[in-house]
This record gives C-alpha cells, sequence and structure tokens, in this order.
C-alpha cells in the first residue's frame, strides 16, 4: 500500500484522540480499541511515527496509546500482521520505540493461543530474538528491563526455551557467549536475565543450571577487582536465594564455598562481606537445600552396602553374574560415592559459612553495620529447625552471639537485631510441631539463655524478659516473638509464670498503639495461653489461673478493653449558654 494512502495531513488530531486513549483513566475494551483502530488505522499511526517525530509530544503518545491498544484481545490479534514493524521497532534509534516494541512482543505470546498461528514461530521466523539481546545489552536502562520481560516471557513455554536455550554451546545467541563478548554493563544485564529466567519455573531453573549459567555469575563474584560490580551479582544471588525452587540448583553450586570465602576475607569491603552473610543466611533458611543435602546423601542399602570407593563392593541380599548388571552397579556406586562427596562437602561449606559468621562476630572492632548484619543473618539460618540445630550445637554455639546480643542496651541496633533473630531461632516462624528441635540443641538454648541471664545484673531468664518488656516500642515487639518461640519450652513457660509484671505487660490491651504491635502480642498471648493449657502441672492449679491469659485471648488483638458507651460531660461555664 502507498505511504501517502495512509499519511495524515493534521497530526493533531491524532495526537488529541490517541492522548485521549492512552489516558483514559478505566479500562479500555475491546470496542474502544476497534473503534479507535477504525478512525486511525494502525499504518496510520505506525507512519506518523515515524515520519512525524518533529511534532511535541507525539511519539510519547503515540507509544502510550499503541501499547494499550496491544493489550486488548483486539489490538494484539493484528500484531501477527504488523511483524515487520515490530522488527523495525526493535531497532528503531528511539528508546521509547524500543521499548514499546519488546512490550509488543509480550502482548503477542499472552494473547496469540497457537492454535491458527504460532507466536514462537513468527518470533523465528522475523529473526525476534536477537534483536530482543541487543536491546538488552545496548538499550537504555527502560529498553533493557522490558527486554528482560520479553525474554523471560517467551522462555515460559517449551518452545520459547529452545530459544533461549540453544543446545549448541557454540550458538552466538548463547548466553554465556554473548557475556563473553559485552561491556561490563551488558554482561550485568545477561547477569540479571539469568536470574530472571530461574524464576520463571522448575524447569526453566533447570535449563539455566544445564546450560552451565549460574557459573557465570559465580566466575563474576569470585572476581573482587570491581566492588560494585561484585555487590551487584551479591544483590543477583540474593534474588536467586528468594526463588522458591532455587535452593535445590543453588545447593549443587559452588555458591555456598564462594559466599564462605567472602565473609572469612578481611582484606575485602565489610559492605561485600555483610552482603554475603545476608545472602548466606536467606539462602539456609529454606528447610529444602537441607533436604537435598540429605537426599544426597542417601544410599541403597537393601541392594549393596558401599565398605569403601576402590570398588570393593558385598552384595548382601542379591547376587548377580551378568556382566552387564555389574557393569551397571560398578557405575551408579561411582555415580552415588560422588553425589555423597558433594553432599559431605556442602554439609561442611553450611558449617563453615556458620564457623565464618561466627568468627566476624567473635571481632571487637568489627563494623557496626557488619555486625547487625552478621546477627540478622544467624537469625535467618536459626529459622528453619536444621538451621537452628546447627547453630545452637556447634562449638562453640554461634547462638551464643544471638543471645548475649539480644539483652544488652548499649547498643541499640545489635539488640534489636540479635531479638529478632532469637525469636527465629526459637521456632516463633516455624510451624508447631518443628519448633521444639533435637535434645542437645534443646540443652543448648536453655544453657545459653541461663548463662546470659546469671552474667547480668537481672540474675534470671524472666528478669531479661522484663528489662526489655519495659523498653521502647520496636525493642518490646521483637520481644514478643521471642517470648511466642521460647514459651513451648516447660523451662521458659515457669519463667514467665514466676513473673506475674511479664504477663501484665504482655495481656494489657492498651500497651500496643500500631497494628503489628498489637497482632504480634496477641500471638505472644496465645502461646502462653496454649503452652500454659498444656501443661497439666500449670493448668489444674487455680491460684495460677490468671496467667492463662484466657482473657486476653478472647478479646482478640483489636480490642483495648471493655466496650465504654458515651457519657454526657458537664463543661463548666456552659450551663445555660443556649437558654
Amino acid at each position: 500500500m502507498d505511504e501517502e494512502e495512509f499519511s495524515t495531513e493534521n497530526p493533531s488530531q491524532l495526537l488529541g484522540s490517541a492522548s485521549d486513549f492512552a489516558h483514559y483513566p478505566g479500562v479500555q475494551n475491546e470496542a474502544a480499541a476497534k473503534e479507535f483502530l477504525n478512525r486511525f488505522p494502525l499504518p496510520v499511526i505506525i507512519n506518523a511515527l515515524q515520519t512525524k517525530t518533529e511534532v511535541p509530544g507525539l511519539e510519547a503518545t503515540l507509544v502510550a496509546c499503541l501499547e494499550r491498544i496491544f493489550k486488548t484481545k483486539y489490538g494484539a490479534s493484528l500484531i501477527p500482521l504488523y511483524m515487520p514493524f515490530v522488527k523495525v521497532g526493535l531497532t528503531a534509534d528511539s528508546q521509547l520505540v524500543r521499548c514499546l516494541a519488546c512490550k509488543t512482543v509480550v502482548c503477542l505470546l499472552e494473547n496469540i493461543d497457537g492454535k491458527t498461528i504460532s507466536a514462537v514461530r513468527l518470533i523465528i521466523d522475523n529473526g525476534i530474538y536477537p534483536l530482543l539481546l541487543d536491546c538488552l545489552i545496548n538499550g537504555n536502562e527502560q529498553v533493557a528491563t522490558a527486554s528482560m520481560e520479553t525474554i523471560k516471557k517467551l522462555a515460559g513455554s517449551q518452545k520459547g526455551m529452545e530459544i533461549v536455550f540453544p543446545q549448541n554451546n557454540s550458538d552466538d545467541m548463547h548466553l554465556e557467549k554473548l557475556s563473553a563478548r559485552c561491556s561490563s554493563l551488558g554482561r550485568v544485564r545477561v547477569l540479571s536475565l539469568i536470574v530472571k529466567l530461574f524464576s520463571v519455573s522448575r524447569d526453566v531453573a533447570s535449563a539455566v543450571y544445564n546450560s552451565n549459567l549460574l557459573s557465570l555469575l559465580e566466575v563474576e563474584i569470585g572476581n573482587m577487582d570491581d566492588t560494585l560490580v561484585t555487590l551487584t551479582v551479591l544483590e543477583l544471588f540474593y534474588e536467586l536465594s528468594e526463588v522458591q525452587h532455587g535452593a535445590e540448583f543453588l545447593s549443587k553450586s559452588t555458591l555456598v564455598q564462594l559466599l564462605s570465602s567472602i565473609i572469612s576475607n578481611t582484606s575485602i569491603e565489610a559492605i561485600l562481606r555483610s552482603r554475603a552473610m545476608m545472602i548466606s543466611g536467606r539462602l539456609l533458611s529454606n528447610d529444602n537445600i537441607y533436604m537435598f543435602i540429605e537426599e544426597s546423601s542417601k544410599t541403597y542399602p537393601e541392594v549393596l552396602e558401599l565398605v569403601d570407593f576402590q570398588r570393593k563392593i558385598y552384595l548382601k541380599k542379591l547376587h548377580f553374574s551378568s556382566p552387564i548388571v555389574l557393569h551397571f552397579i560398578f557405575d551408579h556406586i561411582e555415580c552415588n560415592s560422588s553425589i555423597n562427596k558433594t553432599a559431605c562437602t556442602l554439609h561442611d561449606c553450611v558449617k563453615t559459612i556458620i564457623s565464618a559468621i561466627d568468627g566476624r562476630l567473635a571481632l571487637e572492632s568489627q563494623d557496626l553495620n557488619e555486625c547487625e548484619s552478621a546477627l540478622e543473618a544467624l537469625g535467618q539460618i536459626g529459622s528453619s529447625s536444621q538451621g537452628a540445630t546447627l547453630l545452637l550445637t556447634s562449638s562453640p554455639p554461634a547462638a551464643r552471639h544471638v543471645i548475649d546480643a539480644a539483652f544488652d542496651k548499649q547498643a541499640r541496633g545489635k539488640q534489636l537485631a540479635s531479638l529478632h533473630s532469637l525469636g527465629n531461632i526459637s521456632g516463633e516462624t516455624r510451624s508447631d510441631n518443628n519448633i521444639i528441635m533435637n535434645g542437645d540443641a534443646e540443652e543448648s538454648l536453655r544453657r545459653l539463655v541461663y548463662e546470659t541471664a546469671s552474667k547480668s545484673s537481672k540474675l534470671t531468664p524472666s528478669g531479661l524478659f522484663i528489662s526489655v518488656l519495659q523498653q521502647d516500642s520496636e525493642v518490646r515487639l521483637a520481644t514478643y516473638r521471642v517470648l511466642t518461640g521460647l514459651v513451648a519450652r516447660p523451662w521458659c513457660l515457669m519463667e514467665i509464670c514466676s513473673k506475674q509484671e511479664i504477663i501484665n505487660i504482655v495481656t494489657d490491651p492498651n500497651t500496643e498503639t500500631t497494628k503489628i504491635g498489637m497482632e504480634v502480642r496477641y500471638k505472644c498471648c496465645i502461646a502462653i495461653h496454649r503452652a500454659f493449657m498444656s501443661s497439666s502441672k500449670l493448668s489444674g492449679n487455680p491460684a495460677l489461673a490468671p496467667i492463662a491469659a484466657k482473657e486476653a485471648v478472647s478479646r482478640g488483638p483489636y480490642l483495648a478493653g471493655k466496650i465504654r458507651e458515651a457519657q454526657p460531660v458537664e463543661l463548666k461555664g456552659v450551663v445555660g449558654l443556649y437558654q
């Protein structure tokens, strides 16, 4: 079609209508999009976008207008007819147009169901993916972000994964190859994309792992020459540690070893050690990572007993004579031995991380912010029952730093971080059946609390509890969390019962004025009530009935005492005023 046929003599009319459509306060429906395109066909809009750039505000308005059009089903259905324009848009000089083109591909993927035409096939046939990568590397921040989201959406389908993760490692579009030829900024963007892809699904995360892309982040984090880049990559690892299915794959990488090395490195900046600690805490707070360690440590004792790793096996219950079967068993043993060694190494690295954090906290000259990060990291690790057990049974127990600082008023930041960490270790965030740990860990927890109390002027744990409950609201809120977890232990319940003042503070509905404060206080009331009622020794004593906090529980978190009716008030000097 001739370009002049779709030109508009008066772009101001298009500008006004497009502005109204783009800035309409509600959701633009199919009928509105169709009516607009009947007045201004897509070729008219695209032509104006290409040729009328000198009109003030036209480009931005048309981009916003097209973005809303393509988000409708009707608008998206037109995208396959205009793929050449999408391709041109991805190479445009205008960053706004490039960003629009990226978002248009997302609309294509979201709205074309593949029954009549395949969105992925359109992307392949029009060479869209290499242009998306170019937008990622060379576009401005908005274009790079839009490109990442588009590639992430593309990887959400099986056919799209085949584009993003080519089987041929030497393919120019392979992310490892792309990263190798990028600038420092481009490389960081590729790493960010890898993290985004990892979060899509377990299948995509598996593809990332199998493509050896996690190693790119590991290499960057091992290079301490550029603090800013290292810090950026650490932030990306923090994002990875938050991915639900991340533990399975991160436990197979060298990340844990790298984090341990960074935490122990005294020659680097404190902020790098702090971030490494926080990532370690976040990663090791996930129960799944311990599950994968345990699973990878399992053998098959019903079939064979592995005496050593030198192919010396004894078949106890099954006897095989076939050379093929024996070859299979030997291969299996070698593979299983390798996995066991890896699991053992990983388990040792978890202990090494805890030891490294413990070592940093033992330094009196430590940076205060780093110290708080270390205490928070221990709390994150302690939020899982396995992590808490490791903190309490290591030698010496790393949890001692948390408990000592939790009741030390000298450094408020450290105290607040420690109280929240102690709440995690004691089980406040865990399910009811996971609060209590094994015997050694529980005994260590009890001993550390009593030792801390004996070294203080309060002498008893109950005295420590009262001292922190009498501090400001933030410290008090953290203390509620500590009591909520600890009260599941009989010794702590007895300490609380020994001081009516603790019950008075916790059950007072007027103590807290913020919503979160009321809710955390109420949760503490419930925990005390449940622990008290589950103790036949205490619940059967009528004299201890006030300690049960029954009334505070029935009142709920927000009701501050009994309901009072409005009463008339006589104001002196006002009587007779209206007579």
